[in-house]
């Protein structure tokens, strides 16, 4: 059975790049758009990112990125939902995962840190302007699909959730390090 799914993997993975080399070519718009979604937020990133608090943005950012590219993963092989228009053809969401909502955190966070303001108040407002702004947008340019019942709120509340175990995990390497009196 193990070696008939190998199999099967194998044929998917041909007919996704097969797809992609169709579908996300640079005559496409939707592909440039995926793009800057991309490279767009990782230049404001370096550009803007608070160097005195760098190894805490990026460890909490890479920390939502992580939790993030699990669950986008889980719900597209599980048919939950799709991205049609892709940068690299095995990471299907990468432009997404990797950059611009990771990123849109790591700036609430330093945004929050230099202000002293309730990150968790404003990480819903900012799951919330994701959830039922950009991904309807998405969604009515055919950059993102929803199946089997998922909606903007199931999306709402993946975002809030990434977010908490992000900053928790974060929290705990925080208390661990000043525990070892650093």
């Amino acid at each position: 059975m193990l070696q008939q799914i190998r199999l099967m993997v194998q044929e998917l993975t041909r007919m996704q790049i097969e797809y992609w080399r169709s579908f996300s070519t640079f005559r496409d718009w939707e592909l440039w758009v995926v793009l800057a979604m991309l490279i767009v937020p990782l230049i404001l990133l370096y550009l803007f990112i608070d160097r005195k608090n760098i190894f805490l943005l990026g460890f909490f950012g890479l920390n939502y990125h992580v939790w993030f590219q699990y669950v986008n993963a889980a719900g597209i092989s599980l048919g939950l939902w799709e991205y049609p228009y892709q940068f690299v053809p095995f990471l299907p969401s990468f432009a997404l995962d990797a950059s611009f909502v990771p990123v849109a955190f790591i700036f609430l966070y330093q945004w929050s840190l230099n202000r002293n303001k309730n990150i968790y108040l404003y990480a819903i407002l900012l799951s919330a302007g994701l959830a039922f702004v950009l991904k309807p947008i998405m969604v009515s340019i055919h950059l993102f699909h929803m199946f089997k019942g998922i909606n903007y709120f199931h999306l709402f509340v993946f975002y809030i959730l990434f977010f908490i175990i992000s900053k928790l995990i974060t929290n705990l390497f925080i208390w661990l390090k000043k525990k070892a009196g650093e």
